[in-house]
């Protein structure tokens, strides 16, 4: 069944990166299957402001009008500094924020939970590359940004969620686990 697929894309680079790569390949082969694509590379973008306590300004709330069309968010991200993209940060704070995203239910003074919003059951995929080995990256550095975006952000939204990580991508990396990594790519588009 066809879907439509709204793709945020965090790096800097737009072009030549690991990361636009897994943008293209996931978006052409999502296309070759029938899936509708709505890519917004966030650096080719106006700039959105940082949040300031304002209401959301018209740019934020075209992207949450685009997203309540979707079936599926793809968000993909280097991992700087054990975090998203400032770029990819800045837009999930915004555009992913309540009441829109998630509320909160008061149950006893400030005790609650929180309420899914308008993203609830949909799918989010969170792609993050890192330039470290998958050993040190999950013993070490536990605060990763999966973690984080995962349980701290996505789940408040209820939304069904998919993680790909993709280790040692260094600009010397070998052609075979390259490949291997947009096979990745591929076989995840191929499951939705």
């Amino acid at each position: 069944m066809s879907k439509r697929i709204f793709v945020v894309y965090g790096h800097h680079n737009t072009k030549s990166s690991f990361n636009a790569q897994i943008r293209n390949t996931f978006v052409d082969e999502a296309k070759k299957i029938g899936h509708e694509i709505d890519l917004i590379n966030l650096h080719d973008e106006k700039p959105l402001n940082f949040y300031d306590g304002s209401p959301p300004n018209e740019q934020v709330l075209n992207y949450r009008k685009r997203l309540e069309q979707c079936d599926v968010m793809f968000m993909i991200s280097p991992c700087y500094n054990l975090r998203a993209s400032a770029i990819l940060e800045n837009w999930i704070d915004l555009v992913l924020a309540p009441k829109w995203f998630f509320a909160f239910k008061r149950v006893v003074g400030n005790w609650g939970y929180p309420v899914a919003g308008a993203m609830k059951n949909k799918l989010a995929i969170m792609s993050m590359s890192y330039g470290g080995n998958i050993f040190s990256i999950q013993t070490w550095f536990q605060n990763m940004p999966f973690r984080r975006i995962k349980a701290g952000v996505l789940k408040l939204g209820g939304m069904k969620i998919k993680y790909l990580r993709f280790y040692e991508v260094l600009p010397g990396m070998k052609e075979e686990k390259f490949l291997k990594h947009m096979n990745k790519i591929r076989e995840l588009v191929r499951q939705l």
